[in-house]
């Protein structure tokens, strides 16, 4: 077997702790050495500091020079910006795909409700969950053909990622948010807008309402700043 190279050990690497990021597996503020992640993976610094300096773009992991390398903290205002965008933009692409959904496209999210009832029943990780609950939402934007505006929000929600991730952690809220799904799929059913849009606030705002009262305490760490009184939900 050939070795592998300096550029696939580094892809491995971000493709790893990326994954253990997002999943909380390496919680916000936890400590990343260098050293210990070369040792993880038997490899020199090269290819771990290109893995780093990836994941420091995305905005998961701070880079401290000469001093720590860390999870990147959340920051609580920045995600209620988040879902603000995202309530925004999804309300206006459930509105459009309402006019002309098929029953194709209700099937695909009955069988995507389906999948989640059966995690629901046994072990699941909750990332398996989060994967198949966001891969919900992107029914209707592919049916509206908004491939492409999925995956920028995707891409630049990578804390908001993690936000839902302690949700679902921390809350054992997959149930709850299981809830609100099937809520949200008989207004699609109704094509009734009027009911749904509600329904898709509270639903993206779920995981903050559900936390809000334990983030300044138990999970002060995990944040920059404290969430303020009084906000959105």
């Amino acid at each position: 077997m050939k070795p592998e190279t300096g550029a696939s050990n580094s892809e491995t690497i971000y493709q790893t702790l990326r994954g253990e990021l997002l999943s909380l597996a390496v919680k916000p503020g936890q400590p990343l050495p260098e050293n210990e992640v070369c040792t993880r993976f038997g490899v020199s610094r090269t290819p771990v500091r290109t893995a780093f300096q990836r994941l420091q773009a995305e905005g998961l992991l701070t880079i401290e020079p000469y001093k720590s390398t860390y999870a990147s903290l959340l920051d609580f205002e920045d995600i209620e910006q988040r879902i603000y965008l995202r309530v925004a933009v999804e309300s206006a692409v459930l509105k459009d795909a309402l006019e002309t959904l098929d029953r194709l496209t209700e099937e695909k999210i009955r069988y995507n409700l389906r999948r989640q009832a059966v995690l629901l029943c046994g072990e699941a990780a909750p990332q398996d969950f989060y994967r198949i609950d966001s891969s919900l939402h992107a029914i209707w934007f592919h049916f509206l053909h908004k491939d492409s505006l999925w995956q920028t929000i995707q891409q630049f929600e990578v804390n908001y990622t993690r936000f839902r991730m302690l949700d679902i952690v921390a809350e054992k809220s997959c149930a709850a948010i299981y809830e609100e799904h099937l809520g949200l799929f008989s207004a699609i059913q109704a094509r009734n807008f009027a009911r749904l849009q509600p329904l898709l606030r509270e639903h993206l705002y779920g995981g903050m309402n559900r936390l809000r009262g334990r983030i300044s305490e138990e999970f002060a760490d995990y944040f920059v700043r404290p969430p303020q009184p009084g906000g959105n939900g």
